[in-house]
């Protein structure tokens, strides 16, 4: 019994020492806990985050999965919901607000993005409609890429006209001119595009597109789904960066996820107990996810530059064998000049390619050839695993678009997205390319440049 009580008091006791620091102490955690917005490059940024150690001292840190916490006076619950102090100086009331594992994820997405601070969500789609949701009100008017992902444009043009009657004018986000016709000064409060867009690889002008949104006061949001590491949208002028963290971020396609990445303002505006619609409408993160995630974020650097290595010289060959083949790593795409100056160098030009067959019965025979003949990748939608993964975008990840929005688009019925895997070598994965194409070459199916 007495072993007990020395267990149980030195526990109290030391959770007392943690949540009764100097005011000193508070401000250099406070400076620790925020990510160097100085690094331009992605990886540095992430290192300089402060690194989480385990409970016991383990290298890794340790998983918070309560739901709820502890104080050690009755006072200090209340100065927590009256926002007088909070997860910065290590107080936590309930974990659909903030948890610390969490809450360390969102640091290193924030890194990541080069942001003031972020927050972790349970989904992509739910950190672009939280996100939304925070920016504009009933009534209000959006500005859209004609090309977003399918469940993107579906929430703009179909579910907030119905529930928020905030409507959305889609534009070619390449056209600066169209966007500046497109917003209405005064109404018009977002702008939201794709760094480089789903499925048809456009490359958005971000310090242009920022520049033009800034001028009429409008926010500019950014789903940077397809080019972590590769595009810094915030370094280029963004205010807000999305992600969906299933894809390129973990990597593994195991784990669904998403990020809001800005300032600390905003990030702290969708926590708010009244109006915080991260808070509010709940898409809370597993901690035990974010810990999976915040082991992963490390190697994405690693990870991302094999990616884009491998569509290159996959796009490359495949354009000399005629196809043709949409990649903004390559030369003669409409907005290489522009990602080149843009991006950051060392981590190339993302991992994605489309291979436009012109028909879907011709883009059908391809991937089954890729997969079934060749074992080259599968056919299955999503993106950023360790194998290539490749589906017709107009009848799946964009099939939420009509006809004639897959037309304004520039989604080809034929167009095949592929998400280039590192699995292997690369000449192995390429003998496996380069047989399906020459037998359905062959078969006289391949539909060439």
């Amino acid at each position: 019994m007495a072993d007990t009580f020395l267990i149980t008091t030195t526990a109290t006791a030391a959770a007392a020492a943690k949540r009764n620091r100097s005011d000193e102490e508070i401000e250099t955690k406070k400076k620790l806990m925020q990510p160097s917005l100085h690094s331009s490059d992605p990886a540095a940024a992430i290192a300089s985050v402060r690194h989480e150690f385990g409970e016991h001292g383990g290298v890794n840190m340790s998983i918070e999965p309560s739901v709820s916490f502890t104080v050690m006076e009755p006072e200090t619950m209340r100065r927590m919901f009256a926002g007088e102090i909070g997860p910065d100086q290590d107080f936590y009331v309930y974990s659909r607000h903030f948890n610390p594992t969490v809450l360390n994820l969102s640091r290193l997405m924030a890194a990541l993005e080069g942001t003031e601070a972020a927050y972790c969500t349970a989904s992509g789609m739910s950190a672009i409609s939280a996100a939304l949701l925070q920016l504009v009100n009933t009534g209000d008017h959006v500005v859209a890429s004609s090309t977003v992902y399918g469940g993107t444009h579906a929430l703009l043009n179909h579910f907030l006209p119905r529930t928020s009657n905030i409507t959305t004018t889609f534009v070619e986000i390449s056209d600066i001119e169209k966007v500046d016709e497109a917003i209405i000064e005064g109404k018009t409060k977002v702008l939201y595009f794709e760094s480089v867009s789903n499925p048809t690889l456009t490359v958005a002008n971000i310090p242009e597109l920022s520049r033009v949104a800034h001028r009429k006061g409008v926010t500019v949001v950014v789903d940077n789904t397809f080019t972590p590491m590769v595009i810094s949208p915030a370094r280029l002028g963004a205010d807000v960066v999305v992600h969906s963290i299933s894809k390129f971020v973990s990597g593994g396609a195991d784990i669904i996820a998403g990020a809001v990445c800005g300032s600390a303002s905003l990030v702290n505006s969708m926590m708010d107990l009244q109006q915080g619609a991260i808070m509010l409408l709940g898409p809370t993160m597993n901690p035990k996810i974010a810990f999976e995630l915040s082991e992963r974020i490390p190697h994405l650097g690693i990870r991302m530059k094999e990616h884009s290595n491998r569509a290159l010289v996959f796009s490359t060959r495949l354009k000399k064998l005629g196809l043709k083949v949409i990649y903004p790593g390559l030369e003669d795409h409409p907005h290489h000049e522009l990602l080149k100056s843009i991006h950051n160098k060392e981590y190339g030009y993302g991992g994605l390619i489309c291979i436009d067959m012109g028909t879907e019965e011709r883009a059908n025979k391809l991937m089954s050839y890729l997969q079934n003949y060749g074992q080259f990748g599968f056919m299955a939608v999503s993106l950023g695993y360790y194998e290539t993964l490749m589906s017709i975008s107009g009848s799946s990840t964009s099939s939420e678009l009509n006809s004639e929005e897959k037309v304004l688009a520039g989604i080809s019925p034929g167009l095949v997205r592929m998400s280039i895997g590192y699995i292997g070598t690369l000449e192995q994965k390429w003998s496996q390319l380069e047989k399906a194409i020459i037998r359905l070459q062959e078969c006289g199916i391949a539909n060439k440049n």
